[in-house]
């Protein structure tokens, strides 16, 4: 459990940290925009009002308290789990990837009424119009860890 708390918590600080940097001294919440590497690393401002790519976030005030407690509970059964069938390290560095993600994510809902995302990336041709943030790579990679590196060993 100790690896999980250390995990999730270089996620946040991290995630946080970037966030700050990003959006108050970079100042990109005024900006919009600033162009790092393109078309491959940009930093477009976005504020996510609901889940990935914006859905459900017509109903913002609602849905920013129900995706906070969404976020809160999945976090504590993620943890309950790995607690009561522990998995190998990196099932344990997955699930605090997620919880650090998670918990990143739900401050920026509470500061701000919405999730800070600010990472464009764009490739050979394709124009990607989405954003999104250190906490949300970090969900994505902890939630594939938890579905490859948990359950049972199946013996040979």
């Amino acid at each position: 459990m100790r690896l999980i708390f250390w995990v999730a918590a270089v996620i946040f600080v991290a995630d946080q940290a970037v966030k700050y940097l990003v959006v108050h001294v970079m100042d990109l919440a005024v900006l919009g925009a600033i162009d790092v590497f393109p078309p491959y690393l940009n930093l477009r401002m976005a504020w996510n009002y609901g889940i990935n790519f914006g859905l459900f976030s017509q109903a913002a005030d609602n849905m920013r308290w129900l995706l906070i407690a969404v976020a809160l509970v999945i976090s504590g059964g993620v943890l309950w789990w790995v607690r009561k069938e522990p998995p190998g390290p990196l099932g344990l560095v997955s699930a605090g990837l997620l919880v650090g993600g998670a918990l990143g994510n739900v401050v920026d809902r509470v500061l701000y009424g919405a999730v800070a995302d600010f990472l464009n990336m764009s490739c050979c041709g394709f124009q990607n119009p989405y954003a999104f943030n250190i906490a949300d790579i970090s969900i994505f990679l902890g939630a594939l860890g938890l579905v490859l590196f948990t359950g049972e060993k199946k013996a040979p």
